[in-house]
């Protein structure tokens, strides 16, 4: 009977052994399930978070975008008031220049009356000298034909400014 006996205390060892290894891998699948749903969990936060970061990425690409949009239409119109203020600084030059040509046209006129004044009032003075002496030289010469003129004559006395004398 001892081999019964010990044939049952063994297949009774086996069973613990093998309830006991039962016991062990329902624990670790249990830890194992809730180790995966907490890492299930873990991968969705993951993915939200992705998400959100990607949402922000797209966001800020855009703002990007615009910012260079609005930097290329800062640097033309840079490049055009450039341009304008050149072209603004060649036609004040050009202004200046042609402002300058006429005042040194002015100076050189004024300068040009200035000598016309003096040399009309100088020929002023002398053509009015000429007329008093060209005056005095009729006169004189009035007064030469008046004094060989034959007075008797009515129109010799008009020339000479006689009185007619009564006859």
């Amino acid at each position: 009977m001892k081999w019964p006996v010990v044939v049952v205390c063994l297949s009774v060892m086996f069973m613990v052994g093998i309830i006991f290894q039962a016991l062990r891998q329902e624990m670790s699948l249990h830890n194992a399930k809730l180790r995966m749903a907490e890492n299930t969990a873990e991968v969705k936060r993951k993915e939200e978070a992705i998400i959100e970061v990607k949402a922000k990425l797209e966001t800020l690409k855009k703002s990007l975008g615009d910012a260079n949009q609005k930097t290329d239409d800062l640097k033309k119109k840079k490049e055009e008031i450039v341009k304008s203020t050149q072209e603004s600084e060649n036609r004040l030059q050009t202004c200046n220049k042609e402002k300058e040509d006429i005042v040194n046209k002015k100076t050189e006129l004024t300068k040009v009356i200035s000598q016309l004044k003096a040399n009309h009032g100088e020929a002023k003075k002398k053509a009015e000298e000429d007329i008093q002496k060209l005056k005095q030289m009729i006169l004189d010469r009035d007064q030469a034909i008046c004094a060989i003129a034959d007075t008797t004559k009515e129109e010799a006395r008009k020339l000479c400014g006689i009185p007619e004398s009564p006859q």
